[in-house]
């Protein structure tokens, strides 16, 4: 049980790390933006200082992506401290179709940086089940992650939760390259421990190109 529990923990750990990195670097792009237009700002002003005239209009525009770029690190700081909040619960009821695309969110400069567009699609009902909202969101991601690997540069990876009978599962779809890079390698032990943990199975569908992870309604 302590060799489960050790690599939860550290499966949980670089989720966490790696989502923390990519976040921060978002809002590092975000503050070189800042501090670049700035720079502009500061420039006009010694250009005045020495009688030349000021651009209304392009003053404008630099205080407008100065202000895009403080709504975009504004976000991302929301998302982030979402992110932390997820560990608050070990169990709680959790919108299923909220979680994949705050996982998609958290998971789209990864995706930029590989190519790969990431779909979310909502049904017309929530789907909600009673489950670890972080294991899940750490379970999803390494699916997306798999899933971004073996779709390839240029496509798109769509992501849907649908409600069944005894709980609900997740497709991800457009995973047209399962054939060639399904083996022994995935799921992973870390995967297979996830999933005892959150009560789930994970189907690979190389002829349909999706991986279906089926959730339980309650994990109690």
């Amino acid at each position: 049980m302590s060799g489960k529990c050790d690599i939860i923990g550290e499966t949980g750990l670089r989720f966490y790390g790696k989502t923390a990195a990519s976040l921060s670097h978002e809002i590092k792009n975000a503050l070189a933006i800042i501090n670049e237009n700035a720079g502009l700002l500061k420039d006009f002003t010694l250009m005045s200082k020495e009688g030349l005239p000021l651009d209304p209009e392009r003053l404008m525009s630099i205080a407008e992506k100065v202000m895009t770029q403080v709504r975009r690190a504004n976000g991302i700081v929301a998302n982030m401290n979402k992110f932390a909040h997820s560990v608050d619960e070990s169990v709680k009821d959790v919108d299923l179709g909220e979680i994949l695309e705050f996982v998609a969110t958290l998971s789209r400069r990864l995706a930029s940086m590989r190519g790969v567009a990431l779909e979310p699609r909502r049904v017309t009902s929530s789907v909600t089940i009673t489950t670890n909202p972080f294991f899940l969101q750490n379970l999803v991601s390494l699916c997306l992650d798999f899933a971004m690997d073996a779709a390839g540069e240029g496509k798109t990876v769509g992501l849907v939760a649908e409600e069944t009978e005894n709980g609900a599962r997740v497709r991800f779809m457009g995973v047209g390259g399962l054939a060639e890079v399904v083996g022994d390698t995935f799921p992973a032990n870390r995967e297979k421990i996830l999933l005892e943990a959150l009560r789930a199975q994970l189907v690979v569908d190389t002829e349909a190109g999706e991986l279906v992870l089926t959730l339980s309604r309650d994990i109690h």
